[in-house]
């Protein structure tokens, strides 16, 4: 950690805004975040992929902050109004150890991009004391590539989403009109890091890379564009999650009306036919009954050492 650690927070450029907060002084930058770790729940999780949930559940680390700051997030208590608890280095690698005694299948890094110079810090303290679970990388997609490159030998498995492909609604929704861009080259070096998929005998993914991509009320054509590049980029080399789940909250009804509905059935089905007619094979879909808010976990600080 030492100076690099440093050099990293008090000009801080590690994501796509590089907006060169003094986080060391005190200053937060566009996520929010200053040079303490927030974290708001560190738990078993069964709400992910199959592969990665299991019948043990996913260890989750749901960190504070976000770099892209979506108006539709489900997770906003921690992602835009700070929720969540100071931690240290130390403190976090004894989570990712008690996520590792619990019997969690793997290691879950939820919005962490903001914080990784002490990720990495903690990831390295908790694997000299025997941590051995796959570490999976859960983010957004707006990620720049020479920070992706930091977690080269340290990321098994990526969990990305892949927003949009259209630069208005990624302005719009995310005020980052560079997200297409970024999310491309983004998306190609996690590739580049993990590669093909590997299972183990039970079906759990270790090593590889899933893309989301949520539907959102009338973006139908955008998700179509989304599909349609992920698998002509990469074929069945990686698994994507098209995901059916978005819940319209009370705040985003208001100053985004367009956004103030439930994903219809035929929307779901026609994208997922869609799908089939590109010839994705390597896919998760969802079924009814996901579109709640009772998904959005309490984030009180559970399972964060103190």
């Amino acid at each position: 950690m030492g100076e690099d650690y440093r050099q990293l927070l008090e000009h801080c450029t590690l994501c796509p805004r590089r907006c060169g907060a003094d986080r060391l002084r005190g200053e937060t930058g566009y996520c929010g975040a200053g040079a303490a770790v927030r974290a708001g729940r560190a738990a078993l999780h069964f709400w992910e992929e199959p592969c990665l949930s299991g019948d043990r559940g996913s260890g989750a680390v749901f960190f504070s902050g976000c770099t892209l700051g979506c108006v539709f997030c489900q997770n906003y208590q921690i992602s835009a109004d700070g929720q969540g608890v100071e931690v240290t280095v130390p403190q976090l690698a004894e989570s990712f150890l008690s996520l590792q005694q619990q019997g969690a299948h793997n290691l879950n890094l939820v919005t962490a991009t903001h914080y990784l110079p002490q990720v990495i810090a903690a990831l390295d303290l908790a694997k000299s004391r025997g941590l051995a679970l796959p570490v999976v990388y859960n983010c957004g997609g707006y990620e720049r590539r020479e920070t992706l490159r930091m977690l080269a030998g340290y990321v098994d498995i990526y969990l990305p989403d892949c927003k949009y492909l259209d630069v208005q609604l990624a302005a719009r929704y995310s005020g980052a009109p560079d997200y297409p861009q970024v999310v491309r080259e983004a998306l190609d070096e996690m590739f580049l890091q993990v590669g093909e998929p590997v299972f183990d005998d039970c079906g759990m993914m270790r090593r590889g890379m899933i893309v989301r991509h949520l539907l959102l009320p009338g973006c139908e054509a955008d998700s179509r564009a989304v599909l349609r590049y992920l698998y002509g980029r990469f074929g069945d080399s990686v698994y994507l999650s098209i995901m059916n789940q978005y819940t319209p909250l009370p705040r985003v009804r208001v100053r985004w009306p367009e956004l103030g509905r439930c994903i219809t059935a035929a929307e779901y089905e026609r994208v997922i036919d869609y799908a089939l007619e590109l010839g994705i094979e390597n896919a998760f879909v969802q079924e009814g009954g996901t579109v709640s808010e009772s998904f959005i976990p309490d984030f009180s600080g559970q399972g964060l050492a103190r």
